[in-house]
């Protein structure tokens, strides 16, 4: 069975030497040495001044609306995983999806302005894929309409933008650990600020908004442990290794497909890119399928990322009523993630390949 993805995972023996350590000190959680221990080896691989490391990518994106005090409408992507409006849901917000652009499909600035009400306090953007939003413009129209900005960055680990981590952008931004990511630490985010006083009050949103008997806040909790900050420390070397691995497969996908047929999304200028998933987009949903099922008939399973488009879920109509969002409901139902990790070997990229051409070439043949 070929899936989309594969979690990459160390050697046992060094996960074990972490493991032997715990056993020592017997802390198992609650801000202990191996996490702070990674959190400072995260700092100085991003180049960022403050990251908290949390317990998922998802309580991230709720503390970030937490700290700055978000409480009404945030425009945001309708293209992208749930999480990013299921937090705002959650946090009481009302998303106002903006389109996305049909290029790279990251939300467009040009469809953020019109937008903007008097209740409207921040801008939620997702890095789709890695590839970097306009992160200028967006920081443009938040400058001139005193916007928060928010990143859910959950797949931008080792991409930079302009040579500076995309983490590094926002008034705010967030990563996915999990163990399909790039990075990951099996379960796990981080939350990312350069604002001394910002990172004070996530370090209490993260326990319960107290240390001992300091109580600072309100929080949640949020905190990670030393088993997952041990993976952590033991895939992080790798990052580059991993990240070089997966371009080599990226672009034997580039040789292989026939993009007469397809396209994949475009990158941003200025992008140093980590190859985290390769999309590609078909003419219409039903080549999609009909690819699908050929390639599930082979034991090789892709993914619809992402699917369906976001502002088109009942729980969020229910709240927003319709917004019609044209182009992300057209990339939602022809756009599939073709399998993409480090191992994947070159004959099952070419097979996949072969697969995905072929079933193109027949369904133009029978129009």
């Amino acid at each position: 069975m070929i899936n989309v993805t594969k979690s990459y995972l160390p050697d046992i023996e060094e996960y074990t030497k972490y493991l032997e350590e715990i056993w020592k000190t017997v802390h198992l959680t609650n801000d202990g040495p191996l996490l702070r221990r990674l959190e400072t080896e995260l700092k100085q691989y991003l180049g960022v001044k403050h990251l908290k490391f949390c317990s998922n990518g998802t309580v991230v994106l709720q503390m970030a609306i937490k700290a700055l005090n978000i409480t009404k409408e945030v425009i945001t992507t309708p293209f992208s995983y749930v999480a990013t409006t299921n937090a705002l849901l959650w946090e009481g917000c009302t998303p106002i999806f903006a389109d996305i652009r049909p290029d790279d499909f990251n939300i467009d600035p040009e469809k953020i302005r019109p937008l903007i009400t008097e209740n409207t306090q921040a801008i939620m953007a997702t890095h789709v894929y890695g590839n970097a939003c306009r992160i200028d413009e967006i920081q443009a129209i938040a400058d001139e309409f005193n916007l928060k900005v928010i990143y859910d960055a959950a797949h931008t680990f080792g991409a930079k933008y302009n040579g500076k981590s995309i983490l590094s952008y926002g008034d705010l931004s967030t990563c996915s650990f999990h163990a399909t990511k790039v990075f990951h630490t099996v379960e796990g985010g981080c939350i990312v600020t350069n604002d001394d006083a910002m990172a004070e009050k996530l370090h209490f949103y993260r326990s319960f908004g107290h240390k001992n008997d300091d109580y600072r806040s309100i929080g949640i909790n949020a905190k990670n442990s030393e088993f997952h900050a041990a993976m952590g420390l033991c895939v992080l070397p790798k990052v580059p290794e991993l990240i070089a691995d997966r371009k080599k497969r990226f672009d034997i996908y580039d040789n292989q497909l026939d993009f007469s047929r397809i396209k994949r999304p475009t990158l941003m200028p200025g992008m140093e890119y980590n190859y985290a998933y390769y999309p590609v987009v078909f003419e219409s949903e039903e080549v999609l399928l009909r690819v699908m099922d050929a390639l599930i008939a082979q034991d090789i399973l892709p993914r619809r990322y992402f699917y369906p488009s976001l502002n088109i879920l009942p729980f969020a109509t229910e709240k927003t009523g319709v917004q019609p969002c044209p182009i992300s409901e057209e990339a939602a139902i022809c756009v599939l993630s073709l399998p993409m990790y480090p191992d994947l070997s070159e004959e099952v990229i070419e097979r996949i390949a072969t697969i995905v051409n072929e079933t193109v070439a027949l369904v133009d043949e029978n129009v």
